[in-house]
């Protein structure tokens, strides 16, 4: 018997458990998640968009206009952050995040003080803006590469039947 030739690239995988992770948001507007590779392709860490650990997020705003401070803006944490923040403990330098949307320029810094070398994303539906453009430019500066993913697949079904394994 040959082996399947059907399974999905690294890239896939990752981007997926990205995508998966950007589930867990409770942010009604925008859910983004994202996932740390190192070089190894061991995943050191994962995370969503959404309110820190300890703040309530009934107790939070998620409007995306309006007032500043009632606005989700001030306190919601991107997923690219939370992912950094919630490593393994490990030293981050020359690993890569995958990410749904591309890093807005708060992240990107975050991502070049972190020492992560890639950044492959799925949408950049923001490009242009000055946060993107922003973003863009420290990431080249640092010399931290970006791409968009690249997949042969439009979408992966999960199924919690554990009679479909």
């Amino acid at each position: 018997m040959a082996k399947r030739k059907d399974y999905i690239s690294w890239d896939e995988y990752f981007m997926g458990v990205a995508l998966l992770s950007a589930k867990r948001s409770k942010d009604p507007g925008t859910q983004v998640g994202a996932c740390i590779v190192n070089q190894k392709n061991k995943i050191v860490g994962a995370g969503y968009n959404g309110l820190p650990a300890g703040c309530d997020d009934d107790e939070f705003p998620w409007d995306k206009t309006g007032e500043f401070l009632q606005t989700k803006y001030p306190y919601v944490c991107h997923a690219e952050l939370n992912a950094i923040l919630n490593n393994i403990g490990m030293d981050l330098h020359g690993c890569r995040i995958y990410t749904a949307l591309f890093p807005c320029n708060e992240c990107s810094k975050a991502i070049i003080q972190a020492g992560i070398t890639e950044v492959i994303y799925l949408s950049d539906k923001y490009a242009g803006n000055e946060t993107s453009v922003a973003s863009k430019l420290m990431l080249d500066k640092a010399k931290v590469k970006y791409r968009k993913v690249r997949s042969s697949i439009e979408k992966i079904e999960l199924s919690f039947n554990a009679g479909n394994v």
